[in-house]
């Protein structure tokens, strides 16, 4: 299957039904391919509600991550990550809960705690190889 918008919907729409199954969607939840960024894998944003909506909230993953050449467990650690954001208040229209999105490693834990471990743990290896291709001046995907 390729890796288009459809693929990226439905790795997202399983991980929340199987891994964040009591979350719910406080608003409409959106996840789409964004430009090619080597640095910002993903991102969460919250567009405010309007007369007619409660508010859409719009995950964003870099093109990059189309390649197969990325290992499609980064492509879930990212989601996982912005699912944890989600769930924390953040880019959302629920209460925060915590003051900082990344204060203490309050994500990788929260994807830690929900049996997703694995995904923490595939990235880390996987960015510190990206790393290197990127000093190597290796990284295009």
């Amino acid at each position: 299957m390729a890796r288009d918008n459809l693929w990226l919907k439905s790795r997202l729409e399983h991980m929340w039904s199987r891994y964040f199954p009591e979350l719910e969607k406080s608003n409409t939840v959106m996840v789409t391919f964004g430009r090619y960024a080597r640095f910002r894998f993903a991102s969460i944003k919250y567009q405010q509600k309007s007369l007619f909506s409660k508010g859409v909230t719009v995950i964003t993953v870099s093109s990059m991550f189309k390649s197969e050449k990325v290992p499609e467990e980064v492509v879930l650690y990212s989601l996982a990550h912005e699912l944890a954001h989600y769930a924390h208040g953040f880019s959302s229209s629920e209460k925060r809960k915590h003051r900082h999105p990344h204060k203490g490693g309050v994500v990788d834990k929260e994807i830690d705690a929900r049996g997703l471990g694995i995904l923490v743990k595939s990235y880390k290896i996987w960015l510190k190889e990206y790393r290197l291709m990127i000093r190597d001046g290796q990284s295009d995907f």
